[in-house]
């Protein structure tokens, strides 16, 4: 009997890690990304191959109803103004379902783009697509890519103050850009981000 039951916890043990490793986590650091095709508020598409002159992106999961996300936004856009021309723009995705966020909507993102003067793409993942490929999980989370490989280089936040600008002392996001761009690997790979749950349809 010990020896039958021995067998069955490890049968059980085996399809249980079976089931566990088919579950999708995203991009990890070291990953080539797929490119993606989105509607920005413009009304046009936007993919990352449309950026012939790009070393790389800053591409940012976002959204018009996290205090967390607001809180940033003119942190994305000063982003975006240094270093879109130095090759790394920024490209913003709202991965949020409007049913399930009001406010996050096609309509309300172009309302709250123009209210702000964003300067980048603000993308609309239409039926949530794209988020779960990166495995983003919160807004903002940031994922910095190199364009040649597409490869992921850094996954995280874009400083360590998610609600005060005032008190950044460490800015992430700056600190791979400027490594990146200076020929070098970045020093910090990984950060956590720190925000609001994406809002999927229930």
């Amino acid at each position: 009997m010990n020896f039958k039951k021995s067998i069955l916890i490890l049968l059980v043990v085996v399809i249980a890690s079976a089931f566990t490793n088919k579950v999708v986590k995203g991009y990890k650091v070291g990953d080539t990304i797929e490119d993606f095709k989105l509607k920005n508020i413009d009304d046009k598409t936007v993919s990352l191959s449309d950026y012939t002159d790009a070393k790389g992106f800053i591409i940012i999961f976002t959204c018009n109803m996290c205090p967390y996300s607001v809180a940033n936004e003119d942190r994305i856009i000063a982003l975006d103004k240094k270093y879109k021309k130095l090759g790394f723009p920024v490209i913003a995705i709202n991965p949020n379902d409007p049913v399930a966020s009001r406010g996050d909507g096609f309509d309300d993102m172009k309302v709250r783009a123009s209210e702000k003067g964003f300067t980048f793409p603000y993308l609309f993942d239409e039926g949530q697509k794209v988020y779960p490929k990166f495995g983003a999980s919160k807004t903002p989370h940031v994922y910095i890519v190199t364009k040649k490989s597409m490869k992921v280089e850094y996954i995280g936040a874009i400083d360590n103050s998610s609600r005060n600008p005032d008190a950044v002392t460490e800015k992430y996001v700056e600190t791979v850009v400027d490594e990146l761009l200076a020929g070098k690997k970045p020093s910090v790979t990984e950060t956590r981000a720190i925000g609001c749950s994406i809002k999927v349809k229930r």
